[in-house]
């Protein structure tokens, strides 16, 4: 399995943990607001239930967030092998390692770390379309693309 391939299913991985995670919480919240309806009445069971809805809508808003980004990483052909930078390309430089895909917290694989940003990201628009061999800086820091996979 190459390192590509190896570093979008450890993200799947970590994105679908915190999916089960969401869906936990929100069963969680929904089961509470019914045993509270069933206990309660009243200006404090009204409380309860808008402080339990606003908590269950924050989740939500999570849950839909991971689950775009694992249909970002679903979506990628980590096969394409392209000479110039595009969604899905896994970019080696002076720096540090990054897979063009959405915004996800560092990795390791194989002893070396990684990370996933987004491709509107400052870092990622710098590398859009270039090819290895390019420098450019960003916040001070002079980058080179190593290598393209």
């Amino acid at each position: 399995m190459s390192i590509k391939n190896k570093l979008v299913e450890q993200y799947k991985i970590l994105l679908q943990d915190k999916i089960d995670i969401y869906q936990d919480l929100i069963d969680s919240l929904t089961d509470e607001a019914q045993n509270d309806a069933k206990s309660s009445a009243g200006d404090k069971h009204e409380t309860t239930l808008s402080k339990l809805h606003i908590e269950q809508e924050k989740i939500s808003q999570k849950l839909n967030e991971a689950l775009h980004q694992i249909q970002i990483l679903s979506k990628l052909d980590v096969e394409v092998k392209s000479e110039r930078v595009v969604l899905g390309s896994l970019v080696f430089t002076n720096h540090l390692s990054v897979l063009i895909a959405t915004a996800l917290p560092k990795t390791i694989i194989d002893s070396n770390p990684f990370f996933a940003i987004s491709p509107q990201s400052p870092l990622g628009i710098q590398l859009l379309g270039h090819q290895k061999g390019h420098i450019f800086q960003l916040n001070k820091i002079e980058y080179q693309i190593l290598d393209i996979l």
